[in-house]
């Protein structure tokens, strides 16, 4: 069982940053991406950004520009840096990373709220 645990998000005023963190721990081999997703109330899961092991990224096109990933392997852990933040960027973000065999880990954290104020 692997357990991911976010961090970092607040309330902030439109134009600001914020850094959220997340790490994994428990049964984990190797993880090879890892990713943020976030969703509103009601709203389908939206994957927001990816990096690969070797530190390869990927962005929604929405956060492109704005949104910087990062990771650090010793510690099973994920970084979003998220600056020029809009109203519309408001959500429960979460983390995920991918087993050896490919797949996103079944079980997710409690996500991390990010409030963006106009």
């Amino acid at each position: 069982q692997v357990q991911l645990v976010e961090s970092g998000g607040g309330l902030v005023q439109a134009g600001g940053s914020l850094r959220l963190s997340c790490t994994a721990s428990g049964s984990i081999f190797s993880i090879n991406d890892m990713g943020w997703y976030r969703r509103a109330p009601g709203k389908q899961r939206e994957l927001v950004a990816t990096i690969t092991r070797d530190g390869s990224t990927n962005y929604a096109d929405s956060v492109k520009g704005r949104f910087a990933i990062s990771r650090d392997n010793a510690k099973n852990a994920v970084y979003l840096q998220m600056n020029s933040l809009k109203p519309e960027d408001t959500d429960v973000y979460y983390c995920n990373g991918k087993s050896p065999f490919g797949l996103w880990f079944a079980s997710w954290g409690q996500g991390t709220q990010v409030t963006v104020s106009s």
